[in-house]
């Protein structure tokens, strides 16, 4: 008889296997898509639109909040400018705050990146998807690396943003009929909302210097409201950039090599200077006030937003539950969350066989999202009795 635990490596091993298999995307033909993919927008989200004289097809751009758990999608209205549409809690992301770095993490990704056609999964395993364009250019410069990170449904996370079947449906017909005749939208995804407060709580985060140089963008968007232009050189994003006055030389942007001689937009730089000083004044207040530090890491495998908390009870898991001794992700050893079900989750199930460990074997991790390491999610079979059971993402 095979060991039990053998067993289990072959189920993963086949269900790993299966998730490489090729679909077909938004920009491919629109006659074999599923209808779901091809969804109006309800009648409340048009009237929605007329109300704050946003264009079916103008522009969208998707902003991320980790810790508050939350996506917003920006709409341009008829002045040319984004104005907030609607605000979707997210049901599920997986990791901790801070940027995705390596394959084998669980962290969701952190940064800019630009959305177009190819990325619209619409025969997701998890309802359907947006693939975030992980790694960016950003990304890569700077050795990170990683596949298959979304914006799905299912609300199930291994590197994903993932929210309900219904919010996926939405945001992906918004994305779909923002694409038609552009090449692209922008997700914004930051670790919260870059405000002084939150960057004070957080002061002693390795992360800090990342997450400041991405309030940068996130500054040039609030004050105007317009899509941040976003460029990568010496290894650094930079927004908004210009030639200087009486420049010849047309900007070359290198990932890699020097930025080249540029001015921030002067229209931009004007209306977001007011805002910078003010945050930064409050942080050196925040921080001459010695106002609590927020723990490094949390300890717990992602978040979600408290309204679905009384509908997937449990979810949120600690780290080193999931990750095994020698992942790379170096974490505090903090206890775990109680909580169980009859039979254990699949990846307690493997976990506890693989690790011997009887404490597994009594705490819940939230369905298969749990068996890869980082990986997203549409690289892993769907949950418990969720259909479809092939893996083709």
């Amino acid at each position: 008889m095979i060991h039990a635990t053998f067993f289990r490596a072959l189920v993963l091993s086949a269900a790993l296997a299966g998730a490489m298999t090729p679909v077909r995307c938004l920009g491919q033909d629109a006659n074999q898509l599923p209808e779901k993919a091809t969804r109006a927008l309800s009648h409340e989200l048009l009237s929605l639109l007329h109300q704050k004289k946003m264009p079916k097809y103008s522009p969208i751009i998707l902003r991320i909040f980790k810790e508050e758990a939350e996506l917003e999608v920006w709409k341009q209205d008829i002045t040319g400018h984004f104005q907030l549409l609607k605000i979707y809690p997210i049901c599920r992301w997986s990791g901790d705050l801070g940027p995705k770095m390596y394959e084998g993490d669980r962290q969701t990704p952190e940064g800019f990146y630009t959305i177009t056609p190819n990325l619209m999964n619409p025969n997701s395993n998890f309802y359907l998807a947006i693939n975030t364009g992980f790694p960016n250019a950003f990304d890569k410069v700077n050795n990170r690396n990683g596949t298959f990170l979304m914006i799905h449904g299912n609300c199930s996370s291994s590197g994903c943003y993932s929210m309900t079947d219904e919010q996926i449906g939405e945001i992906y017909a918004l994305a779909r009929d923002a694409l038609r005749g552009r090449p692209s939208f922008q997700v914004q995804a930051y670790p919260f909302r870059m405000t002084p407060e939150n960057l004070a709580r957080h002061r002693t985060n390795p992360h800090l210097a990342f997450w400041k140089m991405l309030k940068v963008g996130n500054d040039h968007f609030e004050a105007t409201h317009l899509e941040p232009a976003v460029e990568v050189c010496n290894r650094h994003y930079v927004f908004d950039a210009q030639q200087p006055p009486n420049s010849v030389n047309p900007l070359v942007f290198d990932p890699k090599g020097q930025c080249p001689a540029f001015v921030v937009n002067p229209k931009i730089a004007r209306a977001a200077l007011p805002k910078q000083r003010a945050d930064d004044a409050e942080y050196a207040q925040l921080v001459k006030d010695n106002v609590s530090v927020a723990p490094i890491y949390s300890g717990l495998d992602g978040g979600m937003n408290e309204v679905f908390h009384a509908q997937f009870p449990g979810v949120i898991v600690p780290l080193a539950r999931v990750l095994p001794r020698g992942a790379g992700l170096e974490l505090p050893n903090l206890p775990p969350i109680p909580w169980t079900d009859n039979h254990g989750s699949l990846a307690n199930r493997l976990f506890g066989a693989l690790l011997g460990s009887n404490d597994a074997l009594r705490t819940q991790a939230f369905w298969p999202d749990s068996i890869l390491q980082g990986a997203g999610a549409e690289s892993v079979p769907t949950a418990p009795n969720a259909s479809p059971t092939t893996f083709s993402d």
